[in-house]
């Protein structure tokens, strides 16, 4: 990729989501080790989604204002680093919460920050994100894996001291990353209102909100549903993996897909392909050629889902609305969605259990692909 920086891209990509591939599989484990119950773990869980409702949008408009994406970026990442220390001392359920909280806040400033600028350097060859992108996943997959081994040998507080070094990755490497070009658009008059206001835009946030809401079952209780279900540690981890190596395989191949189809039809049937796989993580979690090919799904729900949308935000947001437009859609899709997930599926799990929970996240699921579907059909209908 001449012209483009692409191992200092991809190098905090992969420890941002290595980050991820700690805290989403495992961070439950760690706070039900502290004997907290489904809400409480709901509750704290969601603060790294809660977080991102506000602090994106905060970020976003200095960035947009400033031009100084990357250098926010990097003051985001070691005040992250140090709100992180406090984790070492603070066991109580208020006490983390607060931690939590100011973790979450800085920590969510970095990705919409960092997609914009991946996007500014890559110009009009968007199609190539996925190769930079991809480099997330296999940092995810590293951790994941090895994490989920270890923790069959060694107590959970290891996680600890695992996240602490992942995030001092991310501050090593957001240091070189460079400021892209912020390239003026003709529709930059047109104000960020006005394109929010868009039928397409405001189908693609509830779309993306719901299937955010989809995911919050998956990403808080997986881990503790795989275990209840009989599955190692090591194991859940192997299957955490499956499903992010297929995702790196999309992420290589979506260049030629989208040569051949719209992102709109991509983004369709990721949404429906979701609605499929909670039903089976739900109820058949304990047959494991289906939680296989449950896991295999992640490659569209996951990855082809979100080449699709970054392609469709990268279209509709454009200029000096670039950071503000990834920001509102982090916030809104996986804050405001994300944070309900978690909400959501730790009271329902309490009070029904978890098969009920996933039913609900496979309905949340296809109500966005309604959303999405019926939007497509008025904007394809002749006026």
């Amino acid at each position: 990729m001449t012209g483009i920086p692409y191992w200092r891209l991809s190098g905090f990509y992969f420890f941002y989501f290595a980050f991820v591939g700690a805290m989403a599989p495992y961070w439950g484990l760690y706070l039900r080790s502290l004997a907290f119950n489904a809400w409480q773990i709901g509750v704290l869980m969601s603060l790294l989604q809660v977080m991102r409702i506000f602090a994106p949008n905060v970020w976003g408009h200095i960035a947009d204002r400033t031009g100084k994406r990357v250098a926010i970026v990097q003051l985001a990442a070691v005040v992250c680093l140090i709100a992180f220390v406090g984790v070492f001392w603070v066991t109580s359920f208020w006490g983390l919460f607060v931690v939590m909280s100011l973790i979450s806040f800085f920590w969510s400033a970095s990705l919409p920050l960092v997609e914009a600028t991946t996007l500014s350097h890559l110009k009009t060859r968007t199609d190539r994100y996925g190769r930079i992108r991809l480099w997330g996943s296999v940092g995810f997959i590293l951790v994941v894996v090895g994490l989920g081994q270890a923790l069959d040998h060694f107590p959970v507080s290891l996680l600890l001291w695992v996240v602490f070094c992942l995030v001092v990755g991310i501050v090593f490497t957001a240091r070189f990353i460079p400021e892209a070009e912020i390239l003026q658009h003709g529709h930059d008059p047109v104000s960020l209102m006005q394109v929010l206001r868009r039928p397409e835009v405001l189908a693609l946030i509830v779309a993306a909100i719901l299937m955010a809401a989809a995911h919050g079952p998956y990403y808080t209780f997986f881990t503790i549903h795989l275990v209840e279900n009989g599955y190692s540690k090591g194991m859940a981890g192997w299957l955490w993996a499956l499903g992010v190596v297929c995702e790196i395989g999309v992420f290589l191949i979506m260049p030629r897909v989208f040569a051949r189809i719209r992102p709109e039809t991509v983004l369709l049937v990721t949404l429906l392909a979701a609605g499929v796989r909670f039903v089976l993580i739900g109820w058949l979690a304990d047959n494991l050629p289906v939680l296989l090919f449950a896991q295999v799904l992640h490659a569209l729900t996951f990855g082809a889902y979100h080449a699709s949308a970054m392609s469709l935000v990268h279209r509709y947001f454009v200029g000096k609305h670039q950071a503000r437009g990834q920001a509102l859609y982090n916030s809104l899709a996986f804050g405001v969605g994300g944070t309900f997930g978690s909400l959501y599926a730790g009271g329902v799990w309490e009070r029904f259990g978890s098969a009920e929970t996933f039913a609900l996240a496979s309905c949340f699921a296809f109500a966005a692909a309604i959303v999405f579907m019926l939007s497509s059909q008025r904007r394809a209908a002749p006026s």
